[in-house]
């Protein structure tokens, strides 16, 4: 009877390193699923480039559309 004792204990001892590495395996894979997380070099540089495409965006608004619409100036209005 020692000897099944044994065996059972071999085989329970079996069964639990098996289980043990399957929840190392779906821990890992859980770790590789999560959604990466920016660091702050990430984040400051995010921020960076979107203050330079607002600025941007402001300074061709003010540069490239003419202040006045020259075009609909009076005729007799112009100064020689």
């Amino acid at each position: 009877m020692n000897f099944y004792q044994d065996e059972l204990t071999a085989e329970y001892n079996r069964q639990r390193i098996v289980d043990e590495f399957e929840q190392i395996k779906l821990d890992k894979l859980a770790r590789k699923s999560r959604p990466q997380r920016p660091g702050i070099f990430e984040r400051s540089m995010f921020n960076f480039a979107n203050w330079m495409i607002s600025t941007g965006k402001q300074l061709r608004r003010k540069y490239e559309m003419p202040s006045v619409n020259c075009n609909k100036t009076p005729a007799g209005t112009l100064a020689h």
